[in-house]
């Protein structure tokens, strides 16, 4: 994303079916105070716009876990979290486009970066409000697996404490810090 990019997600921010999970504010200001930072490099955490046939389709956040020590030390009180573990935030913009299948494809292309884009980390944890049931199935369908439930504060005033978490972890034979030789090739 870039600072362009911010009157979009204020757009987003305000869909009905954005707001039910993200209950943010969507002034023009609230936008850029709280995802400013992100963009200009002074929070270590990721705001990645996805596009779709060149349109802007969806949202994704990407942090460490370690990067925000107080959430770590609340969810790796409640579940087995990697000192290395990736967590994800996602939304789809437009409400004409909810529904098609593009979050499962969407989170499967931001974990498969993931790897890349963090070699050290064994696993992606993502805690989910235990009714959005669209987006664990959403992450179900990615791969991932539920591992538990977290007693966590919502982000919607509205909702419970709970959350399921779901986890999946790095292919086996994927990035890691030992190289691997490489036979010499042969003509």
């Amino acid at each position: 994303m870039a600072e362009g990019d911010l009157g979009l997600l204020q757009e987003w921010l305000a869909q009905p079916h954005v707001a039910r999970w993200w209950h943010h504010e969507t002034s023009a200001e609230a936008v850029a105070r709280d995802f400013g930072p992100t963009l200009r490099g002074e929070e270590p955490s990721e705001d990645l716009l996805v596009m779709l046939d060149g349109t802007p389709v969806a949202l994704v956040q990407r942090c460490r876990f370690a990067d925000y020590p107080d959430y770590y030390t609340e969810m790796a009180a409640q579940t087995d979290l990697p000192a290395t573990a990736v967590t994800l935030d996602y939304l789809i913009g437009d409400p004409a486009r909810v529904g098609q299948g593009l979050g499962p494809r969407i989170i499967t292309a931001v974990v498969t970066a993931t790897w890349t884009d963090y070699p050290d980390a064994v696993a992606v944890v993502i805690a989910i409000h235990a009714t959005n049931r669209a987006s664990w199935r959403a992450l179900e369908k990615a791969g991932f697996r539920r591992t538990g439930t977290a007693d966590l504060a919502p982000d919607n005033p509205v909702d419970d404490r709970i959350h399921y978490v779901y986890r999946i972890d790095r292919p086996v034979g994927e990035i890691s810090d030992t190289p691997t030789p490489v036979a010499p090739r042969t003509r």
